[in-house]
């Protein structure tokens, strides 16, 4: 099969490539060396399984990750694509086993931990087979200057020579900047390499970065408004990670921890339990998520700023893998900043690779307190010059009150002057909240004028205030032990120069909104998934059900109309998902479009059947009545309970029997101008009567929803 489009339908269920792909796919089939720097999420393993599926010979995956292997391995094999692995976690009797299906010509692709390649019994096997490519995942790693370097990677050019014919040898990595990709170039010494750099941006992922809050109630309050999705918490420390992980099930949150410290049998079952859906809050170290292809992450939260950009957009990137909208959350305090300088200076020992991780800090550090966009930042960073702001991150999209707070933090900076000496944070609550604190008064410190005079605010709200302060450079804060001091941004408040404004809290929302039939759909997910021992999202996406949930499917040839639906899936799972969405239907009394682009036709038996209906009026004849009365598409949703998708169906069956529309209908606050441009100039280019070509190159976040409304108003016009 060596049309890609085909081998993209067949085993993955998609009709179209990613922007990028493609070219990248056919470089690499044509015998080309490729390096392709694409984010995390952007769709990197496709762009080597494909070649290794339509190439002749074995492809080779080298990747450190042994979670990803796993991953990779169970969900190609379920897509019908030979594959495995070798690292150390397999027996040698199983490494065995894997070495005899190499020989046998059973396994398509291999996955391989670097330091498996200096092995001689390996190279002896491997240099008798007919190798046709060589995947470096992660490659950043064989840099100096990478935020994840490892010495092993330095070896793999050693591998790629002994092999008596050289295979294309490509290089993919999330992160990387311009000295890191030189050195991949120069250590994997590839060839007139063509290099790809994908768009950084990841458009579904929203970036919100709070400072100068109670870390603990936020992520108490965000996970209650985002019940039942799947979420990410990265601390820095395990202490971190045990504690928030103790609050969390003492509140009845079902949350599970991830660090060194456990146990290899309990980080493994805590992982896997993760990524089957038995529970929906993982918090761990950065030593979690390498590698983890869970889809439907829905939020990453940081509760700590990690040290560099890189690392940080690495692991915001394990959220929304599957397109679907998507939170990044970074809480900050200046505390932060001493952890990272800390580990830094003890853990890194190379002078160069010490200056070049407190530079990466600097950045970091900017990042959060910049007052633009922060995407545009990051990308900028990367090398990727963006001019316009991306509206998704949580400085473009402030829109709360700025609380004029100049008074009280007066009442704090006369305080840290009149205390003579530096204090920390601890010790200047107590002046302002006037403590008994022996030791305070042994200093004399209730002596002081501003002693109790901010007594409205907990300790833990004065904490956070006087944190936000220095977040905003109206008071320093540092050193070894760590205290507060003045500087001239201080005085300058305190004479009254300068009004101290800071943002009203944010209340937390919930990132989607989901139909009833998506939970349906989702549920019959995770049983069938327990009968397997699979995780959920290899029986399909969450896009893919979200799809399934709003178009309604309820034949095999609809089904496959569905992205992310391939024919293996289809014969496999097909006629319980139909079954369910039949159930649905028929229970909502739903009158279905059957527009799809592989099964036009209505099921048999289904033209002249009557819908249950509890009214004297048919359904669709209700939402007519309502919109002639004036109504808009939106309020008559809303007052029927029903989405906006059933009430265009109700439209167009209206018209499908021959009636004319004779009345003005509302599509206000449905779609903007912008997204109504994009859906028309994509419907010139591929037509008007089918809504997957159109779905497919237009912005992701463009639903079929408003995809059908569109073109419902067209033909209304």
């Amino acid at each position: 099969m060596n049309n890609i489009i085909e081998i993209l339908n067949k085993y993955y269920g998609y009709k179209s490539f990613r922007k990028g792909q493609e070219e990248i796919i056919n470089n690499i089939i044509n015998g080309n060396d490729v390096l392709a720097i694409m984010p995390t999420g952007g769709g990197k393993s496709i762009c080597y399984q494909v070649p290794a599926i339509a190439m002749d010979g074995l492809t080779i995956v080298i990747s450190p990750l042994i979670s990803l292997m796993k991953d990779q391995v169970d969900s190609l094999n379920s897509l019908g694509i030979d594959s495995a692995y070798i690292n150390s976690s397999l027996s040698n009797i199983e490494i065995q086993e894997v070495y005899f299906r190499l020989n046998t010509g059973d396994i398509k692709i291999l996955y391989v931990a670097p330091e498996r390649l200096e092995g001689v019994e390996f190279l002896n096997i491997i240099k008798s087979l007919k190798v046709s490519q060589i995947a470096v995942d992660e490659a950043h790693c064989v840099s100096q200057w990478g935020h994840d370097f490892r010495s092993s990677y330095k070896r793999i050019y050693n591998f790629i020579e002994a092999l008596p014919k050289r295979p294309v040898v490509t290089a993919f990595t999330a992160t990387a900047t311009k000295e890191v990709r030189e050195d991949i170039l120069e250590s994997l010494k590839l060839r007139d390499a063509k290099i790809f750099i994908s768009g950084f941006d990841r458009e579904n992922l929203k970036i919100t970065i709070e400072r100068g809050i109670s870390k603990n109630i936020y992520i108490l309050d965000y996970i209650e408004e985002n019940k039942g999705e799947s979420g990410l918490i990265y601390c820095s420390t395990r202490k971190e990670v045990d504690k928030l992980c103790d609050l969390l099930k003492a509140n009845g949150i079902n949350a599970l921890s991830y660090h060194a410290g456990l146990s290899d049998m309990e980080r493994k079952k805590n992982q896997e339990d993760f990524i089957y859906d038995k529970v929906d809050v993982m918090i761990a170290t950065n030593a979690f998520g390498m590698g983890i292809d869970k889809p439907n992450i829905r939020y990453v939260i940081h509760y700590n700023m990690p040290k560099n950009i890189e690392g940080y957009y690495q692991e915001i990137g394990r959220a929304g893998r599957d397109g679907e909208k998507s939170e990044c959350i970074l809480l900050f305090s200046p505390g932060d900043v001493q952890t990272q300088k800390y580990i830094i200076e003890t853990g890194t020992t190379n002078p160069f690779r010490k200056r070049n991780e407190l530079e990466k800090l600097q950045s970091m550090i900017d990042l959060v307190y910049s007052n633009g966009c922060y995407k545009k930042y990051i990308l900028n960073y990367f090398g990727e010059e963006r001019e316009e702001d991306c509206n998704n991150c949580s400085n473009c999209l402030f829109d709360g009150e700025l609380i004029d707070k100049t008074i009280d933090a007066q009442k704090v900076i006369s305080c840290v002057y009149r205390m003579k000496r530096p204090f920390g944070i601890g010790v200047i609550v107590e002046v302002l909240r006037g403590s008994k604190n022996k030791k305070l008064i042994e200093q004399g410190l209730d002596k002081l004028t501003t002693y109790g005079i901010v007594k409205d605010y907990t300790k833990d709200e004065l904490k956070d205030f006087i944190n936000t302060l220095i977040s905003h450079g109206y008071i320093n804060y540092g050193g070894e032990f760590p205290v507060v001091t003045p500087n001239k941004n201080s005085l300058k408040v305190v004479k009254g120069e300068e009004k101290v404004y800071f943002k009203e809290a944010r209340k937390v929302k919930k990132i989607t909104t989901d139909n009833d039939l998506f939970g349906l759909l989702r549920g019959l997910r995770m049983y069938l998934a327990g009968e397997e021992g699979i995780p959920p999202y290899m029986v399909f996406g969450d896009n893919t059900l979200k799809e399934m949930s709003t178009r309604m499917p309820l034949t095999k040839g609809q089904l496959l109309d569905i992205s992310g639906v391939g024919e293996k899936k289809v014969e496999k799972y097909g006629e319980k998902f139909i079954e369910k969405i039949k159930e649905y239907v028929d229970e909502k009394n739903i009158q279905v479009d059957f527009k799809f682009e592989n099964d036009i036709k209505l099921p048999k038996g289904t033209e002249k059947k009557k819908r249950r209906t509890t009214e004297k009026e048919k359904s669709y004849e209700i939402s007519i009545r309502m919109l002639r009365e004036g109504k808009s598409l939106k309020e008559v949703s809303e007052e029927r309970g029903s989405t906006i998708g059933t009430i265009s169906t109700h439209i167009q069956t209206f018209l499908g029997e021959g009636k004319n529309i004779d009345f003005n209908i509302s599509f206000e606050g449905l779609f903007t101008d912008e997204e109504e441009k994009e859906i028309l100039e994509a419907g010139e280019k591929v037509g008007f009567s089918k809504l997957t070509p159109i779905k497919e190159i237009v912005n992701k976040n463009i639903s079929y929803d408003k995809i059908k409304l569109v073109i419902l108003k067209r033909s209304l016009e």
